[in-house]
């Protein structure tokens, strides 16, 4: 209880004989930084707006990707053993998923050897995996470099604090030394912040790449099943 009532008179100030809490809001708390604190803060801001940008464009563009129609590959056996190539073709066409490509990348090649067709597919599957992953990398990137931006925000602000310090003629006040320290601590947790989301979002996208290339290998592999079985 002691501890507690300490830290409360800490927080207090006596104002005409009355105790009034004092608030920080993180406007206030990142304007306390000084310039360089408010210049890293910005630089941290706008890269969290591009990591949210890149995930939620990525989100819908998987999304899109992944919608098969669940009857998809039984017409398309159907038109293939029937001979009806071309029906084949405007299906996959109409589909316009990385699956129908692949599909239609493979029907183009009927007539062709079976390794022939499944190298044309795997071709084609290389460049859908480049398109789902568009733009990934950057938030991969962003994930390192906000932590470290944050980290040289500490840096700038403990020498500012340390060229104050050497400043004040050997008396040591806490008001000298605060600018440096808010803008150590608040580039810290602004970098860390944005690394965070940056590094949850670029796995989350992985894992959702993975299920659609899943799904074409198994769409693929349908396929080239079909293909392979005795007439």
């Amino acid at each position: 209880m002691m501890l507690l009532s300490n830290i409360q008179e800490a927080t207090d100030v006596v104002t005409d004989g009355e105790q009034v809490e004092k608030t920080l809001s993180i406007i206030e708390l990142i304007m306390s930084g000084g310039t360089s604190g408010i210049l890293i803060i910005l630089i941290l801001f706008l890269l969290l707006i591009l990591a949210s940008f890149i995930y939620f464009e990525r989100i819908f563009a998987i999304k899109a990707a992944s919608k098969v129609d669940s009857n998809f590959m039984n017409q398309i056996k159907d038109h293939v053993s029937n001979g009806k190539i071309d029906s084949a073709q405007m299906l996959c066409a109409q589909q316009n998923s990385p699956v129908s490509r692949l599909i239609a990348k493979g029907i183009t090649r009927i007539g062709k050897p079976l390794e022939d067709i499944n190298t044309a597919i795997e071709n084609a599957g290389r460049l859908e995996i480049y398109n789902l992953e568009k733009n990934v990398s950057i938030l991969a990137t962003i994930s390192g470099v906000a932590p470290m931006i944050g980290f040289l925000g500490t840096v700038v602000g403990m020498i500012l604090s340390i060229f104050e310090l050497a400043n004040a003629g050997g008396t040591i006040q806490m008001d000298v030394l605060a600018s440096g320290l808010y803008t150590a601590m608040t580039t810290t947790v602004g970098g860390l912040i944005v690394g965070i989301i940056a590094y949850v979002a670029y796995n989350h996208i992985v894992v959702k790449t993975n299920k659609v290339v899943y799904q074409m290998e198994a769409n693929s592999v349908e396929f080239l099943d079909h293909l392979n079985e005795p007439i």
